[in-house]
């Protein structure tokens, strides 16, 4: 009997594994810079959690079932959720700002298609308790930067302010249905659907307020919009506040040295639980899932529960990260000179030599040196064969005559030059 991987899911061999791994330390290495602290959150929880987040309709989209104590039970379909169970239960008492991030696998029940999986990767982080806007302007900051590590340059990062609608939506007393139904609409992201059934389907009845609407989220530009939205929705105070914090995030970007934005009021995530900035960064060449992330401003712990606290968060697609490199790697075909899966290759030329390479071996380990062994027992030539596809830096050829004299013979394999060296001396040799 033959056995499949599961549809919608993938493996990954080394040369994936490695490249997903380097792309994995680089985010680390950035979110760590700016004191984020990693979290680990259980792959299922309660079914509860996530229709309380995002209604009973996604349960269509989950691995859910009951386990045998009977409990209704879902794999993560996504991190943030768990992450604001896990903030309730343990650190509601803890100083704010809370610094968070996280790295894990989630999944959905959807049909599989390109770049969509039912087994997939998020790379995200969650800021709790930070003032606006420079909490969110910190955290656009990092994911730019994130990107900029990568090697990532056509980069597209889109910004709104979710509360000025809301306080349209409250000026023209808007009910939550209705505000839900057009904050879907927006997050299409087609305009000619939006204005369609904003106008024909009667959604909202006050044709002022559909002008508004319909104008609005076509502002999409540089910094100068910000005068279009002061000029369109100047007789409607209830907008001042948002509007102002959203002139204050552009300030504070500029503090944090970011520059590659688009304000962008068609922008509006599709969640009820925004309430402030929504952001989604886009990739391009990516085609249709150009979108490599998406975050926002949101209190979901007073849903869960907990205090009324103003949170920011976004997650990467880490599968979609790896796609754009893949991309860039392609189209420029260049492949990394350094690919070297270890750093040393130890060949013992006889069996009598093997105990002693062995020794060796370890030494180097311990001293953070990635080393082979040989343990097939190959000849001579084939020896040699293997460094090479190992892509070896460094071959320690050991035999008998050079044991004799406790040394053994180094070989660089790209200069091809090689060298008796004493035992004793092979980690300065090396210098790794």
């Amino acid at each position: 009997m033959e056995f499949k991987k599961p549809r919608g899911t993938r493996d990954f061999l080394f040369d994936e594994m490695r490249e997903r791994k380097e792309t994995e330390n680089i985010l680390r290495k950035v979110f760590e810079n700016y004191a984020y602290q990693e979290i680990k959150t259980p792959l299922f929880e309660d079914l509860s959690l996530f229709t309380t987040k995002s209604g009973e309709q996604i349960v269509d989209q989950l691995y859910n079932f009951k386990d045998k104590s009977d409990r209704e039970i879902a794999l993560r379909p996504e991190i943030t959720a768990p992450v604001v169970r896990l903030y309730t239960n343990e650190l509601q008492k803890t100083a704010k700002p809370i610094k968070l991030y996280y790295f894990g696998s989630c999944f959905r029940y959807e049909r599989p298609q390109k770049g969509r999986f039912r087994q997939f990767w998020q790379f995200g982080c969650e800021l709790i308790g930070a003032k606006s806007p420079e909490g969110e302007a910190e955290v656009i900051a990092m994911a730019e930067q994130s990107l900029e590590d990568l090697g990532i340059s056509t980069v597209e990062i889109h910004i709104n302010h979710l509360g000025i609608i809301r306080a349209l939506f409250k000026h023209f007393n808007i009910d939550t249905e209705i505000q839900e139904q057009i904050i879907l609409l927006i997050d299409k992201g087609d305009k000619k659907l939006f204005t369609k059934e904003l106008t024909e389907n009667d959604i909202v009845d006050d044709s002022k307020l559909k002008d508004i609407l319909i104008k609005l989220i076509d502002f999409v530009g540089n910094e100068s919009v910000l005068n279009d939205i002061d000029n369109l929705l100047k007789d409607y105070e209830e907008t001042n506040e948002s509007i102002a914090e959203f002139k204050q995030l552009i300030d504070y970007l500029k503090s944090f040295n970011v520059s590659n934005y688009t304000i962008n009021l068609g922008i509006a995530r599709g969640l009820d639980y925004y309430t402030g900035i929504v952001f989604e960064i886009y990739v391009p060449e990516l085609g249709a899932q150009k979108q490599v992330a998406g975050g926002g401003s949101y209190n979901l712990v007073e849903l869960f529960g907990g205090e009324k606290i103003e949170s920011t968060g976004f997650a990467f697609g880490f599968d979609r990260l790896m796609n754009v490199i893949e991309h860039d790697k392609t189209k420029n075909k260049e492949k990394n000179e350094d690919t070297s899966i270890v750093d040393v290759f130890i060949a013992p030329i006889s069996k009598d030599t093997r105990e002693k390479s062995f020794e060796i071996g370890q030494i180097l380990r311990n001293s953070n040196i990635s080393t082979e062994i040989d343990l097939s027992r190959k000849k001579f030539k084939k020896l040699l064969i293997t460094a090479n596809k190992l892509n070896a830096k460094y071959v320690i050829l050991v035999g008998e005559d050079e044991l004799e004299k406790d040394s053994v013979t180094i070989k660089n394999m790209a200069s091809g030059d090689q060298e008796l060296v004493a035992i004793d001396d092979i980690l300065d040799y090396i210098n790794l």
